[in-house]
């Protein structure tokens, strides 16, 4: 099947005269320029998903998806609500919390905390703090043992370890004749976890549920129900269809909204580091036009005889968009195999970088990820593909039609 001579022209144009080697080489950096910029913004992007990825399931192994909790913060009737709520097509556990403020004392040491009453078989199907212990079992929070799983942060800052009694002060004090006295408990260290959140690991104590009714004087009644989803994404769906269908009086949230400037700056963050890296792939693809004006300059001659023979503006024109898209083709052809590759492969790349250099690029004492995640979405490659490309062809427009506006008589008069 012939091609059109367009087509053929347009790759034989590809690779300039063999004494006009200056073509070809700015049309090599050009591809290059593409390839690099269409590299970086592929594994920038994947770099910044693992890292969404890797905050969202350090964030969801102790928040739920969904909480309800009671508008007067306590709920009486929760078995109910958990019922309710389990009815939902997208709901696929429930679990009963008890949470507060309390202050815990080991010594001379003193730290606030933010207190959890749970039921350690429950809360299993909607977090994940068993992954994280680092030592003890979240089972060994029993019922009347006044037993406690402290974060790592918060241990370390009083300086106990599994085994120590601390005490719990709860802010909900005794009226006496002498005034309001705090009431003290004294709890056993199981165990501690550590998720890689600052504000966890420094800050939330675990204890039994029965033991945070009687320390809070709550009775039966807990602070809310924790749920998880089937899909965390619909968390929000989920959150607005229950807040509309539950029967008692209660504030539902969900994880989107309790941690939102995490995520917002994040995606904030991938946002621009998108429009930055595109800037780069702009400059690559408008040195193609730099490259067709010297061809367009370099084949007046053979321009001016193709008019002679017939061809048509649009034909001249489509010679050198075709020059032009292939060179933005092949650069972004090398960018996308590169940056995918390396994309898939950085967290061995990385490593023998950080072991030649002799240097850790994210220390584990600064920062809460330690290691660079990568999660390549095909979505990004397609999207950085689409923009490169028509960045490539928008820049092949203005030398084409330099191209067709060469006039043959003049440009052939001095042959």
């Amino acid at each position: 099947m012939a091609l059109p001579y367009e087509l053929l022209i347009g790759l034989r144009y590809t690779r300039a005269k063999k004494h006009n080697h200056f073509i070809s080489f700015i049309s090599l950096i050009s591809m290059l320029g593409i390839a690099l910029g269409v590299a970086a913004l592929i594994v920038v992007l994947s770099v910044m998903n693992g890292f969404q990825t890797e905050l969202r399931a350090r964030i969801l192994a102790v928040v739920s998806h969904v909480q309800i909790t009671g508008a007067s913060g306590e709920m009486s009737a929760w078995q109910g609500v958990a019922s309710q709520a389990a009815g939902h097509e997208h709901v696929v556990a429930a679990a009963p919390f008890v949470q507060a403020q309390g202050m815990l004392a080991f010594g001379q040491a003193v730290r606030g905390a933010l207190v959890r009453g749970i039921l350690p078989d429950q809360e299993d199907k909607v977090a994940d703090f068993r992954p994280h212990m680092k030592s003890g079992e979240l089972d060994a929070l029993q019922p009347d043992s006044f037993t406690i799983i402290l974060g790592s942060e918060l241990a370390r800052a009083l300086g106990v370890f599994v085994g120590d009694r601390v005490t719990l002060i709860s802010p909900q004090g005794v009226v006496t004749p002498a005034g309001v006295v705090p009431r003290l408990k004294t709890f056993t260290v199981a165990g501690l976890f550590e998720v890689g959140m600052y504000e966890y690991d420094s800050g939330l104590a675990l204890i039994h549920l029965a033991d945070a009714q009687r320390l809070y004087r709550m009775d039966d009644r807990v602070s809310g129900v924790r749920l998880k989803l089937d899909d965390l994404f619909m968390a929000p769906r989920v959150a607005r269809s229950l807040a509309s269908t539950l029967d008692t009086d209660a504030f539902v949230s969900d994880w989107t909204r309790s941690h939102a400037n995490f995520f917002r700056a994040v995606q904030i963050e991938k946002n621009m580091m998108f429009i930055i890296l595109s800037l780069i792939i702009a400059v690559a693809a408008f040195n193609i036009v730099s490259t067709l004006v010297m061809a367009v300059t370099d084949k007046q001659a053979d321009i001016a005889i193709l008019r002679t023979l017939g061809a048509s503006p649009l034909s001249i024109m489509a010679v050198f968009i075709v020059q032009g898209a292939l060179i933005g083709f092949i650069g972004l052809g090398l960018g996308v195999a590169g940056g995918v590759a390396l994309a898939l492969n950085v967290d061995v790349v990385v490593p023998f970088i950080e072991r030649l250099l002799g240097t850790q690029f994210l220390a584990k004492e600064v920062y809460y990820i330690s290691n660079l995640p990568s999660e390549l979405q095909w979505r990004d490659v397609t999207t950085i593909t689409g923009v490169a490309f028509v960045l490539a062809l928008v820049a092949t427009l203005y030398p084409s039609w330099r191209a067709a506006r060469v006039n043959p008589a003049a440009a052939l008069r001095y042959e």
